[in-house]
């Protein structure tokens, strides 16, 4: 009673990861919460004015965001072209050397157990309808799934809302102005938000909740650390 309902759970998380708006989205989020909460920390150890520390990490939330934008649009844009070409190069061939086409479904069949008849049979249904012919070959030959080639829009649009939703909780208590507060509030909330992106990946995944949680809150830390002490240093030098 419960396959069907992880099944489609699976097709769907499948389907959102393949296109790239899933991937782009919990990637945002991940690397905007961890990098302007490192910046965040690193100008606060080196300053005690909350303005300063606000505009670095407003600079860093736009900096980062249209810089992942902009990365991910080229990636997804290369990746699809080279699958749509790839895809136009083998039409080309289903309809110049049917044959050949036919042959190769043949070999791939037999290679996953079928006689050669069976798949000579198999083969020959598939030919027959160009559309069918053409799916089959990108995700036999190619291992291509037409239908999930990915928008590189919305993945580029995905990634900006993601990394600035994540580089936006660090920078949240000094925006609010808590006062002395902002610091220690901007801690426990960007550790709340590394929690929860820990959690939604193993989730994702199938692992450990836990370890993925406290994995996340570890790295985020670690680096959060390492950058309040250098500009601790720095601050102190500077001084």
């Amino acid at each position: 009673m419960s396959q069907k309902p992880l099944s489609q759970q699976r097709e769907r998380t499948l389907g959102l990861w393949n296109n790239g708006s899933l991937r782009a989205a919990i990637l945002g989020v991940n690397d905007g919460l961890v990098s302007n909460f490192s910046l965040v920390m690193g100008v606060a150890g080196g300053t005690g004015d909350p303005r300063f520390v606000l505009l670095a990490g407003g600079a860093g939330l736009m900096a980062g965001a249209f810089s992942m934008a902009a990365g991910e649009y080229v990636s997804m844009r290369a990746q699809r072209d080279l699958s749509e070409r790839l895809l136009e190069l083998e039409a080309r061939e289903l309809l110049e050397e049917p044959e050949e086409e036919t042959e190769e479904l043949v070999l791939i069949y037999q290679r996953k157990g079928l006689t050669r008849q069976e798949a000579e049979t198999v083969a020959k249904r598939i030919m027959a309808d160009p559309i069918v012919a053409l799916d089959t070959h990108a995700r036999e030959e190619l291992g291509l799934d037409p239908s999930q080639l990915g928008s590189p829009w919305a993945a580029s649009l995905s990634s900006f809302a993601a990394f600035a939703g994540g580089a936006f909780v660090p920078i949240l208590p000094y925006l609010a102005s808590v006062g002395d507060s902002a610091f220690l509030v901007s801690i426990v909330l960007s550790a709340v938000a590394l929690v929860a992106v820990g959690t939604l990946l193993a989730y994702l995944s199938g692992k450990r909740v836990w370890w993925g949680a406290l994995r996340m809150l570890l790295a985020g830390g670690i680096a959060a650390g390492v950058t309040f002490t250098i500009g601790s240093l720095l601050g102190v030098a500077l001084a």
